[in-house]
């Protein structure tokens, strides 16, 4: 069976200013994961990258985490 919210879908338009703002979206995100990494304690990053298995993994997991958790007051 096919889905028809899939059939003859088109891709979406792609402008400079949407790549410029993406690209600067990603960016400013990679700066704040690194930020986020360097204040970590050398404990800290020995026990994520166990878990997590690369630097990568673990700061996505911890950016992650800071998206859903709840605002403080």
């Amino acid at each position: 069976m096919r889905f028809p919210h899939r059939l003859n879908r088109e891709p979406p338009s792609m402008t400079d200013e949407s790549t410029e703002t993406e690209a600067s979206v990603l960016i400013g995100t990679a700066e704040k994961m690194i930020e986020i990494w360097n204040r970590l304690s050398p404990e800290k990053q020995a026990t994520l990258l166990a878990r997590f298995g690369s630097e990568e993994n673990a700061l996505a997991a911890l950016v992650t985490t800071h998206l859903v958790a709840p605002a403080k007051p």
